[in-house]
């Protein structure tokens, strides 16, 4: 049996920011690599702080080159945390790579991923708005992955975020128990569908976990950096949209700004070449368990609050 090529695209969550080794970062890609079967040919690709435009740009042809049995394609954080944020572009550059992908041949891995604002504890004012944006990308993704027959995973369970062991300091990407934990989830989905033929990813951590004082200097060092960038980007514009949620819940019309963004998600979906559906995987159906927002609607509202993660 010829070895299975698996290629993982994405961002610093699949990069493997928050699993870091003697070697440098692993992530959950690499930790699920040798249990898809004896010989796995795996290649990551994935970069942190990559777009969609990036995967869609640069990633994308170099993992189309390797002709991928497997492809891995978990992206759309990093837009939402961007004042150039647009739903429609998200959605046409996910539809361009799933659609790259599985028309040659690979199986799509994918994943609905938590709202950053949520991990990092923002104010509500704040956080409402990131929150609302990363609704709208998991609605796109649940979408796509419906229609292009993905092995996906919901990633946005209420334990999961919750579980502060299985994150790193910086509240934003998981620690080597939580990649381990999207490794043994992501086997799990793998196996049922027939992808996957090795034991599980072992769930237990294979380095301590950094001390406090390590933690400390990481956030004072990487963090702030992180911080200050986003800052530059990010922070005019959300503090324009808090000062936006504050009028809406003061005039307790805060429900018009998840309609515009539900309408939004439809018109994006709707926009979409009506591309040939690739075959679904074996299982695929029982697998996804995708909500009813998953199917590609006719233009008209979206509920966004239904079955996220």
């Amino acid at each position: 049996m010829r070895a299975v090529r698996f290629v993982a695209l994405g961002d610093s969550l699949t990069a493997g920011v928050g699993d870091f080794t003697e070697d440098g970062p692993r992530g959950w890609a690499a930790l699920l690599a040798p249990s898809l079967g004896a010989g796995t040919r795996f290649t990551n690709l994935a970069v942190s702080g990559a777009q969609t435009r990036d995967v869609l740009e640069r990633q994308t042809p170099a993992a189309l080159a390797l002709r991928p049995d497997l492809a891995a394609v978990v992206v759309g954080v990093n837009d939402t945390l961007r004042h150039t944020f647009d739903i429609h572009a998200v959605a046409a550059r996910l539809d361009q790579i799933y659609a790259a992908c599985t028309r040659e041949g690979a199986t799509l891995l994918t994943a609905c991923l938590p709202d950053p604002g949520a991990m990092l504890g923002l104010p509500s004012a704040l956080a409402a708005p990131l929150a609302r944006r990363q609704r709208a990308v998991n609605a796109v993704v649940h979408a796509l992955s419906d229609r292009y027959g993905a092995v996906h995973l919901h990633a946005c369970d209420g334990g999961w975020i919750a579980d502060r062991a299985l994150w790193s300091a910086d509240r934003l990407h998981p620690g080597e128990r939580g990649h381990r934990r999207l490794a043994v989830r992501f086997h799990a989905l793998l196996a049922e569908a027939g992808h996957a033929t090795g034991q599980p990813p072992c769930p237990e951590p294979e380095f301590p976990a950094p001390t406090r004082a390590a933690s400390l200097l990481w956030l004072a060092t990487a963090g702030t950096a992180w911080v200050a960038r986003r800052c530059r980007d990010l922070l005019p514009q959300l503090l324009s949209l808090a000062a936006e949620e504050l009028r809406h819940c003061a005039h307790g019309t805060g429900a018009e700004l998840d309609a515009t963004a539900s309408a939004a998600v439809a018109a994006a979906l709707a926009a979409l070449p009506q591309r040939r559906p690739a075959p679904a995987p074996a299982g695929a159906a029982a697998l996804t368990g995708l909500p009813p927002c998953a199917a590609l609607p006719t233009p008209g509202p979206l509920d966004l609050g239904v079955g996220i993660g």
